[in-house]
């Protein structure tokens, strides 16, 4: 919103906006002309990320052997993923052990609750890292737990390098509208007020789901298909709103 303006005294400049400065300047006091704008940058980063999330299930008629086979299962598959375990490269994420009842069905005509005719439960192992080949060859030596999805991102490392370089672009870009729109109203020039700088998240990319990766580990293929690809970084320069002040 732009609101014309004779003359500058003091300026209270809305959150991301500029104030626009008249070319001529009056001895009365007046308001100050602000306007509201945003501008954006991107950039494609490769992703070095790789994550992948083992589970299984179980099922029998006691809670307790239901426990411990899924606690074997996962202990097998800790054991095999430990030996290539390193910090920031493999890390390992065990969690998610559940175990709970399933009912009968109550016939029709009768009274009572459900009763409880066994028990199922599953545990998942997350597998992730920037060592893609160390991880993609893992998942074929992982026999205990099948892979349920596979997803690649990028690391922390690479979106803050990623946001560091746009950031000047979106910036750089952010300064060229403001001359630009002030020219286009008629003003001698501008003064950035209070901006909001935000870059976006990138979400990680879903490859495949399980029924194709329990072939693949079965033939210890030793690599997952597909590539890795790219993610987009885009970092924002804008204004919330506009408004003046005197």
């Amino acid at each position: 919103m732009i609101r014309t303006s004779k003359t500058l005294t003091r300026a209270l400049i809305a959150a991301g906006a500029i104030a626009l400065v008249p070319a001529v300047s009056y001895a009365e006091p007046a308001k100050t002309d602000v306007l509201a704008l945003s501008a954006s940058a991107t950039t494609e980063v490769a992703r070095d990320l790789l994550q992948l999330r083992f589970s299984t299930t179980r099922e029998g008629k006691e809670a307790a052997a239901v426990q411990n086979e899924l606690k074997q299962a996962l202990d097998a598959a800790l054991a095999e993923a430990r030996k290539i375990a390193k910090p920031g490269q493999v890390d390992l994420q065990a969690g998610n052990l559940s175990v709970y009842p399933r009912y009968g069905q109550v016939k029709p005509g009768t009274s009572g609750s459900p009763q409880i005719t066994g028990w199922q439960g599953s545990v998942e192992l997350l597998v992730q890292g920037r060592d893609m080949e160390a991880i993609s060859k893992l998942s074929g030596r992982i026999q205990s737990l099948a892979i349920a999805n596979v997803s690649y991102g990028l690391s922390r490392e690479a979106r803050e390098k990623a946001e560091n370089e746009v950031v000047s672009q979106a910036i750089a870009s952010y300064k060229a509208k403001a001359s630009v729109y002030a020219q286009q109203f008629g003003y001698a020039g501008y003064r950035i007020g209070e901006v909001s700088v935000n870059a976006d998240q990138p979400m990680p990319v879903m490859m495949a789901a399980a029924p194709r990766f329990k072939a693949m580990a079965a033939a210890a293929a030793g690599a997952l298909p597909g590539g890795s690809g790219k993610g987009t970084v885009s970092v924002n320069v804008s204004g919330g709103r506009s408004g003046s002040g005197k």
